[in-house]
């Protein structure tokens, strides 16, 4: 036994020493596999964004190109360039065509707008305000046309951006620099619009040095930068030029918030830097999974398998030690085994000698010298019904106890539908459910002698309400029929009296009454919690149903 210890432990150092070694390099190579993904994930991802913004740049300037000798005051400049800006580039939120129009020039173009079908022709300022031209001393920026045109879009021609802190600046920035330029992020179409950018191309006349007016294009931030898909390594986030600590992030619906980051908070696995507009848009790159944390698991998954395998060739050695230590469990499971068949056959010859003394009673009691013996023998059926359901009732939950509500959901109460029944659905213990069983049997079986005096048959109410606190808790159950009185209810029967009066009581520990009001018929009981329920009697039920277990060898 001694050179087979030796073996087994030899050949389990072994295996131990491999698993790990194997455990190791997996994890450093699942590591570099990871990084170089997610790295060229990133990368491509962020080509894709600069030639999709490049591209829509590229739209505004062509656009912007198109342009021959542009008329200030035509509101329909757009009309010959929607076919190619259609072609070339649908998914902007609005193309607009914004003219640089002079003080004297407002009324001409307020006039244009009006016979271009605007609803809105005023010229006005961004917050709809009309604007005075002899209030001006230099030109303005307005907004002559759009596309599409929409019931949302056809009141915004007619608007100044001069008053408007984030266009303004980027139109000013477009005419001094005569370049396309874009925008800070900001709201499009209205103030809780979706979060975009627009960017804006100069149309300079041949010959002239200022710009005419500038053509601009808006599209979603989501869907120009940050859109996200749930099968990449990695979500994206802008860096917000106008906040130094926010960015921008977009979630599954295309819906862009802002966040803020703190110096402790997670850092972006990598970044990188397009060019859009006239401006650089650094975009943070946060892996979804944890590298680091992937390959340990997967280490792990290796590391296990060689330890298993280590196990099961120290287990072909280990061989005969294993089956005599089965056979020996086997034979203590059997000795158990025998053990707990003694004590439930025990316990059944017990539960069964009680039942047949409650019968035995029953019977007795039904069957008394002088009684009705068609009466007699209707009782006597629906009390022993009464008890062989609550001894199935039982059997179901192995005699841990009875729901009191399912004591009168039973076939064996009589008038179960009329019955209203309300309270806390407490479990009842084995001897409490027989005494009550008997109990609800013996009042509903009294309740429904013909009509009664109103000609209505009894309403019966059966409620009951735990009181008290630990361990000194209270049972109050109460039964009430009402639309009946001392002439219409039937007497109860010697034997129901009894039971009603002293059996169930004395089996719960409580006590009982019962009396007639002005309108109904009235039984109490009131006992100790612990008795209905009866922990002891739960406790040896339990034991005896437990799992039988090998005691161990000495």
């Amino acid at each position: 036994m001694v050179r087979l210890g030796f073996i087994i432990g030899f050949i389990a150092l072994l295996g131990a020493l491999l698993s790990g070694l194997a455990a190791y390099r997996v994890h450093d190579q699942e590591l570099a596999l990871d990084r170089i993904a997610l790295a060229r994930a990133i990368d491509v991802h962020a080509s894709l964004v600069q030639d999709r913004s490049t591209e829509r740049e590229l739209l505004a300037r062509v656009a912007s190109g198109l342009f021959r000798a542009p008329s200030v005051l035509k509101p329909n400049m757009l009309e010959p360039l929607r076919s190619a800006i259609y072609a070339f580039k649908t998914d902007f939120v609005v193309a607009g065509w914004v003219a640089r129009l002079r003080p004297g020039e407002l009324a001409a173009a307020q006039n244009a707008i009006a016979a271009a079908g605007f609803p809105k022709p005023q010229i006005r300022d961004y917050n709809d305000k009309p604007i005075d031209s002899a209030s001006l001393t230099q030109p303005i920026d307005v907004l002559m046309d759009l596309e599409p045109r929409s019931d949302e879009t056809k009141t915004l021609p007619g608007r100044s951006y001069d008053d408007e802190p984030v266009r303004s600046a980027m139109l000013t920035r477009a005419r001094v620099e005569k370049r396309s330029v874009a925008s800070d992020p900001i709201p499009l179409l209205r103030g809780n619009g979706p979060i975009g950018v627009i960017v804006a191309a100069p149309v300079i006349p041949e010959g002239a040095t200022e710009p005419a007016g500038f053509i601009t294009f808006s599209y979603e931030l989501a869907s120009l930068m940050l859109t996200n898909d749930d099968l990449s390594l990695f979500s994206v986030a802008l860096k917000d030029p106008r906040k130094e600590n926010s960015e921008l992030v977009a979630n599954d619906q295309g819906v862009v918030s802002t966040r803020m980051t703190t110096p402790d908070g997670p850092a972006p696995s990598a970044t990188r830097t397009i060019s859009f507009g006239g401006r650089d848009w650094q975009l943070g790159y946060y892996a979804k999974t944890n590298s680091a944390r992937r390959a340990e698991q997967t280490a792990i998954i290796v590391a296990a398998i060689g330890f298993a395998i280590t196990a099961m060739v120290c287990g072909l050695f280990g061989y005969v030690a294993y089956n005599n230590l089965r056979l020996s469990r086997e034979i203590q499971v059997r000795i158990g085994f025998e053990r707990r068949l003694t004590a439930v056959i025990d316990e059944l010859n017990h539960r069964v000698k009680n039942i047949l003394a409650v019968i035995q009673s029953i019977v007795t009691r039904t069957l008394r010298h002088g009684s009705d013996i068609d009466v007699a023998r209707e009782l006597l059926i629906g009390r022993i019904h009464a008890m062989s359901n609550v001894v199935s009732l039982l059997s179901e939950s192995q005699w841990q106890g009875v729901k009191l509500k399912g004591l009168f959901e039973a076939r064996a109460i009589p008038h179960a539908d009329r019955i209203a029944v309300s309270g806390p659905d407490i479990a009842v213990s084995a001897r409490a459910a027989q005494s009550l069983s008997l109990l609800f049997f013996e009042l509903a079986s009294h309740s429904d002698e013909g009509l009664s005096l109103v000609g209505k048959h009894p309403h019966i109410t059966a409620n009951w309400t735990v009181t008290g606190e630990e361990p000194e808790t209270v049972f109050h159950f109460r039964w009430e029929e009402f639309n009946t009185s001392e002439a219409t209810r039937r007497p109860d029967s010697d034997f129901g009296l009894i039971l009603l009066d002293r059996v169930a009581p004395e089996a719960l520990g409580g006590n009982a009454k019962r009396y007639f009001t002005d309108v109904s018929y009235v039984y109490e009981l009131t006992a100790p919690m612990e008795t209905v329920v009866d922990m002891t009697e739960r406790d040896r039920t339990d034991k005896i149903s437990a799992p039988v277990r090998p005691t161990k060898s000495p």
